[in-house]
């Protein structure tokens, strides 16, 4: 036992001869001081616990402690969420291994999703902006990467976003079309936020580029049965899009950043291809009825759009002779 602690002369006067181990220090039994630079157990018989094994026998007790937690199914399961958990959640030089895994999926499902390379570009590269930003638990993140990939096939593909949240529950997704338009809406308030830094040129390019997508998703959509009437060679019909491809790029050329900045970009494009379509031989080809039926919007917008184009570019006949 230890005694009670004398005062401080009494301290300074003893010598400390009666030392005894108490609780695992040594302690002067006459004063009670601790004598704090000897320790009882240092020089003690050694313990069998991890301490006294070789570097490596310590590593294997925890290897072997690991395996058998893993037998357990519900620590199983926790270290399995943990592992995916730590393949989504990282920082904005993430290699997208376990999100690419996620579009085979979705892909996988034959629902009609067209992500091709380079859409998976567009896709990676929203991700990963966003990413960078802004850090969140596993969940939110996923419920972004879906947004993200439905804002980017939304406007080309004709599945309906009831059966895109479907497939995605299917996946083990836990989500709805509320939880979906509220992670757009982060997205584009994102976007919004790093307009200011992105020059006009990059704008312009961006809104051309999505004119283009939508433009060739719109004339592939035209049946051939339709026209057939006026193109009795299906192949011609196919040279004839390409043609059509080609001159919006050089019409796209013409038109600067102002001049479309303001611009419904889908309408737009839907007078667009009844304007090329005034540049043709045969006019009949590509009616507004036509193009209503694909682009779902009304003779009069396209209309509209169309005498757009034509103060832009001029008459459509002469269109070709021009540029």
């Amino acid at each position: 036992m230890k005694k009670k602690l004398s005062s401080d002369s009494e301290i300074l006067k003893c010598s400390h001869q009666n030392v005894k181990k108490d609780s695992g220090f040594y302690v002067c039994q006459d004063c009670g001081l601790i004598m704090e630079n000897k320790l009882a157990f240092e020089d003690s018989a050694p313990s069998s616990g991890f301490f006294t094994d070789s570097q490596r026998e310590y590593e294997r007790s925890i290897r072997v402690g690991d395996s058998k937690a893993l037998q357990d199914p519900i620590i199983k399961e926790k270290y399995s969420r943990i592992k995916t958990l730590e393949k989504w959640f990282r920082d904005y030089e993430s290699d997208f291994t376990e999100q690419k895994k996620s579009i085979e999926l979705l892909k996988s499902h034959s629902i009609g999703l067209n992500i091709d390379h380079t859409r998976y570009k567009g896709i990676k590269d929203r991700y990963l902006k966003y990413n960078k930003y802004h850090r969140h638990n596993y969940q939110n993140m996923v419920i972004i990467f879906l947004a993200i990939v439905w804002m980017d096939i939304k406007d080309t593909t004709t599945i309906r976003i009831e059966e895109f949240i479907k497939v995605s529950r299917e996946l083990g997704h836990k989500i709805n079309k509320k939880m979906l338009n509220n992670a757009m809406l982060k997205v584009k308030r994102t976007e919004n936020m790093l307009k200011s830094k992105k020059s006009n040129l990059d704008l312009e390019k961006e809104i051309k580029n999505r004119i283009k997508i939508v433009f060739q998703k719109d004339l592939n959509n035209i049946p051939y049965q339709k026209i057939q009437e006026h193109i009795t060679d299906k192949h011609e019909f196919e040279k004839i899009k390409m043609e059509m491809l080609l001159l919006v790029d050089k019409i796209l050329n013409k038109i600067n950043y102002k001049q479309i900045q303001n611009l419904n970009y889908k309408a737009f494009t839907a007078g667009l291809i009844y304007y090329i379509g005034q540049t043709l031989d045969n006019k009949k080809i590509f009616t507004q009825s036509i193009i209503e039926k694909t682009t779902k919007f009304s003779s009069t917008t396209i209309r509209k759009k169309y005498h757009v184009l034509k103060d832009l570019m001029g008459d459509p006949q002469t269109l070709k002779a021009r540029i």
